[in-house]
């Protein structure tokens, strides 16, 4: 299987090191990730700045853009044949409920959509990780189920892991993405030289945590997996809100 590896700390995150270690005896990887950190990505795109490509590793590669350039770059520059998979991360961090929209581990994951390759985000729930090797063989054992089993009904999975030993998790778990509450985004500071500048807050507790969430999941100790789409299409209120719009522009 060709693997695809990418994620939105930078190349030298151990996060994407430990992916590699984990899956190199068991499939072809190829590396493509940001040169610098780049949370809170998303699925951006570089336009007006050129991006360059440098080899760090006989597989590896960095790039100074942000994750989804990476993919694109990686599908029509330096890949040599299409991914069979692509896996974004290991992100240090949770990637739970809302969180996905502003990820750039789950923006460089969706952007496999454009290629038609499916698609792992894959995050444990601690930024400072005891047992980052709990991913790893997460991520291990995902893979060797989709070698198996090629056809899951599914293209993007967001996976977070919770920071346990591995013979404590409690199993795998398809979930819902829960909803986290109002942040307190910014925090007010001064530089060094008396001017205002603000920091975001940490991610604020969950609103929705009930069951059948990745919130919940994780808090009983499972493995999270939600099945992302990219339609933000709200299907269910198209109709009325056409007759809405008939009845007040006629």
């Amino acid at each position: 299987m060709e693997i695809l590896l990418c994620n939105d700390d930078g190349y030298y995150s151990k996060g994407i090191k430990a992916l590699e270690s984990a899956l190199s005896d068991i499939a072809n990887l190829t590396i493509v990730a940001p040169e610098t950190n780049c949370s809170g990505a998303s699925s951006s795109l570089t336009i007006k700045n050129p991006l360059r490509i440098r080899k760090f590793q006989d597989n590896g590669y960095y790039v100074n853009g942000t994750p989804c350039d990476c993919i694109h770059l990686a599908a029509t520059t330096i890949c040599d044949r299409r991914p069979d998979l692509i896996i974004s991360g290991i992100n240090l961090g949770a990637n739970l409920g809302d969180d996905v929209l502003y990820s750039g581990t789950v923006g460089a994951a969706m952007g496999g959509r454009f290629i038609d390759v499916p698609c792992l985000a894959i995050s444990i729930v601690n930024r400072k990780p005891i047992h980052l090797n709990t991913a790893g063989k997460v991520a291990r054992n995902l893979v060797k189920f989709l070698i198996k089993n090629p056809n899951v009904p599914a293209k993007t999975l967001n996976v977070n892991i919770p920071d346990i030993p591995f013979e404590n998790v409690q199993g795998y778990a398809i979930t819902r993405l829960g909803k986290r509450s109002v942040p307190d985004l910014f925090k007010p500071d001064k530089d060094l030289f008396g001017e205002n500048v603000y920091w975001l807050g940490p991610p604020p507790p969950p609103k929705d945590g009930s069951e059948g969430t990745d919130f919940f999941a994780v808090e009983q100790n499972c493995v999270s997996i939600t099945p992302l789409i990219s339609d933000f299409t709200e299907h269910s209120v198209g109709k009325d809100l056409q007759k809405w719009m008939d009845d007040q522009l006629t």
